[in-house]
């Protein structure tokens, strides 16, 4: 049997972050570890977002000044697991997932305020792809890079962002469900898959990134 060499295993890195959730036993166990990440953020003066729930505390960590994760983040995610331990509260990253809608335009600029303003969130750059998002970290929408054309079949399509451990039993699952694969092209940062009537969604993961 291989040796695990996974330095964080209870954490997902997804799209601008690494996140995974906590299945604590009741709302007190979960508003107990809450308390303890909060103490051990303020520690490191690096504050993560926390989700709090009957039965799970979901944990985003990013570096808004650097536009996705560091070294504080990953220090962080280590001290997080080992309070979980400690309290004998387990971490089950697979169940975090982050969507996304793509909006296809050869105009992003033109039309990204409008979206900005009916969504009531900001527009932001990242890496030259313009995108509405909330927190700083999460886009609703991002606009991608088409030519002019007529209005196609389908301009949104759907970006679900998963634990790279959790990418083959996704698409395995929508497969079964009637879906097929339109193109591995870019696997595995995204897997094109498409419904039975042809509408496109993507699985995507932060492997094999730059």
């Amino acid at each position: 049997m291989s040796e695990n060499t996974d330095p964080l295993p209870d954490w997902a890195p997804l799209v601008h972050g690494l996140r995974t959730r906590f299945r604590t036993r009741d709302f007190t166990a979960g508003l107990e570890l809450v308390t303890a990440f909060a103490a051990a953020a303020e520690a490191a003066n690096h504050h993560p977002d926390l989700t709090l729930r009957y039965g799970t505390v979901d944990v985003l960590l990013y570096s808004h000044d650097a536009g996705g994760v560091t070294d504080r983040d990953r220090r962080l995610a280590a001290r997080f697991s080992e309070l979980a331990r400690e309290r004998e509260v387990t971490a089950s990253p697979g169940e975090s997932s982050v969507i996304e809608l793509g909006l296809d335009t050869a105009d992003a600029a033109g039309i990204a305020p409008f979206w900005s303003a009916v969504l009531g969130a900001e527009i932001q750059n990242d890496d030259g792809y313009l995108e509405v998002r909330t927190h700083g970290a999460d886009a609703i929408l991002w606009f991608q890079r088409t030519g002019a054309h007529e209005t196609p079949r389908q301009r949104f399509h759907l970006d679900v962002w998963v634990d790279p451990r959790e990418a083959r039993g996704r698409i395995d699952a929508a497969l079964a469900a009637g879906g097929t694969l339109v193109s591995d092209d870019q696997a595995p940062s995204f897997w094109v898959l498409a419904d039975a009537e042809g509408n496109n969604a993507c699985i995507c993961t932060a492997a094999g990134r730059a």
